[in-house]
């Protein structure tokens, strides 16, 4: 029994440190893609221009570097404009990119307006319980003044249950984020969220009910 659970001990702390290094591994592998692709097609120009690239490899580095900060800008302007909708409508004509991007847009914190993540408390199942769950949306659920939040299990961050709570049982914790919620799933209750958000712990009643919260944004 002993060597049992410390396999599984081991394993939990395999499946928290590769939910860890994931996302970094893979923003890491389409950087370097896409700096390459870049790298190539200038020192493409330059050879077709013909410039010698090799006469000054520090100069003609930076040269790339501008250019790839430069279409990451570019890429980021396009994001902001409405020319991203007709872009957006060919796309979801592909099959299975409104999932991909559904699920690529959970990791994204800096989301506002009906679609920001918040990271709430509910009034739990017992009188004196509460629970931390996710809103992925700010619409009302099919019943009014009903919303839907979803309590993940650890450590799996996306999974969970989701539950329709009515809005004055739902209260905004403002200081955290998707990713700080993500932290506190994968300690498996090592970290509390005060530790993780490095405050004081509060009250219930000090946290802003989801009516208030959106009457205020």
């Amino acid at each position: 029994m002993l060597i049992k659970a410390k396999l599984k001990h081991f394993f939990e702390i395999v499946l928290q440190g590769l939910f860890w290094v994931l996302p970094i591994a893979l923003i890491t592998i389409v950087v370097f893609w896409l700096f390459g692709k870049i790298d190539f097609l200038v020192n493409g120009v330059l050879d077709f221009v013909g410039v010698d690239a090799d006469s000054n490899p520090v100069f003609w580095f930076f040269v790339v570097c501008f250019v790839f900060l430069f279409l990451l800008y570019i890429v980021g302007q396009f994001i902001e404009t409405r020319a991203l909708s007709y872009t957006e409508k060919f796309l979801n004509k592909i099959p299975g990119y409104s999932t991909i991007k559904d699920i690529v847009g959970i990791f994204n914190s800096s989301k506002k307006g009906e679609r920001k993540v918040l990271v709430v408390a509910i009034r739990g199942f017992g009188n004196n319980s509460y629970n931390i769950g996710l809103m992925y949306s700010q619409k009302q659920s099919i019943i009014k003044d009903y919303y839907t939040v979803t309590l993940s299990q650890t450590p799996i961050p996306n999974g969970g249950y989701m539950f329709e709570v009515h809005q004055d049982n739902i209260f905004v914790i403002e200081e955290a984020t998707f990713d700080h919620n993500l932290q506190y799933l994968l300690s498996m209750g090592v970290k509390s969220l005060a530790d993780i958000l490095k405050i004081e712990p509060k009250n219930l009643e000090d946290l802003k009910s989801l009516k208030e919260w959106l009457k205020k944004d």
